[in-house]
C-alpha cells in the first residue's frame, strides 16, 4: 500500500481526536506527531499528510476545543449573552488537560474560533458599543478566560497555594500578605466571575 492510500485511509478529524486523546492523558508537553502516528498506528508521514506541520496541528485542536463552546440557546437579551459565551468558553477550556495552554498558543482563525468571536462580538455589539469597544472587550474577555484557565489547570497539577504562601512574607510583600487568603486555587469560580463583571462593568 502507497503512503497516499494509507493516508486516505484517515480525515484530519480522526487525527485531531486522537491527538485530543493524548491531551488528555499525557498533557501539551508529550504532544508530538509521532506521538499521535503511535497512537494512531500509522507512520508519521501518515499523520503529517493531512495536519502539515505540529504547529497546524496544534492549531486544528484549537479550534476543535473551541468548537465544543455550545453556541445555541443562549440569551435573547444582548446584556447576558456576552458573559453567558465566555462562561461556556472556560467550560470548554477546562473540559480538557491543559486546554487554555493549548488554546493560547495559536492564532487559529478556523470556523469554530471565528464562530465563537462572531457570536461574541455580535452580542457585544447588540448590548450597545462601539466597533471599536467590541472588538478590544471581546479580546480582553478571551485573554483574561485563557490567562485564568492556564493558572487553574496549572494549579490542578501542583501546590500552587503552598509555593505562594511559602514565597509571600508578611515584612517583603506585605500587600500580598493581606490579600493571600483571596488568591488560593479554591477561588478561582468568584475570581472568573469578578473578572467578567469588571470587563464588563457590571461590578
Amino acid at each position: 500500500m502507497t503512503k497516499r492510500q494509507t493516508a486516505d485511509r484517515l480525515e484530519p478529524a480522526t487525527v485531531i481526536r486522537a491527538a485530543l486523546e493524548l491531551l488528555d492523558e499525557k498533557g501539551l508537553d508529550a504532544l508530538s506527531t509521532r506521538a499521535v502516528a503511535d497512537r494512531l498506528g500509522v507512520r508519521m508521514n501518515t499523520v503529517l499528510w493531512h495536519v502539515k506541520t505540529k504547529a497546524r496541528m496544534l492549531e486544528l485542536m484549537a479550534d476543535a476545543v473551541v468548537g465544543e463552546v455550545p453556541l445555541d440557546d443562549l440569551p435573547d437579551s444582548p446584556g447576558p449573552r456576552a458573559p453567558e459565551v465566555i462562561r461556556r468558553y472556560r467550560r470548554a477550556l477546562l473540559a480538557h488537560r491543559d486546554g487554555a495552554a493549548l488554546v493560547v498558543g495559536t492564532y487559529a482563525a478556523e470556523p469554530h474560533t471565528l464562530h465563537l468571536a462572531e457570536t461574541l462580538v455580535a452580542a457585544l455589539l447588540d448590548d450597545g458599543l462601539n466597533e471599536r469597544e467590541a472588538a478590544w472587550t471581546a479580546w480582553t474577555l478571551i485573554y483574561f478566560t485563557l490567562g485564568l484557565t492556564q493558572e487553574e489547570q496549572a494549579a490542578e497539577q501542583q501546590s500552587l497555594d503552598d509555593r505562594l504562601a511559602t514565597a509571600i512574607s508578611r515584612t517583603t510583600h506585605p500587600a500580598l500578605y493581606r490579600t493571600l487568603g483571596h488568591l488560593t486555587s479554591e477561588s478561582f469560580d468568584e475570581r472568573f466571575e469578578f473578572g467578567l463583571n469588571s470587563i464588563l462593568g457590571r461590578r
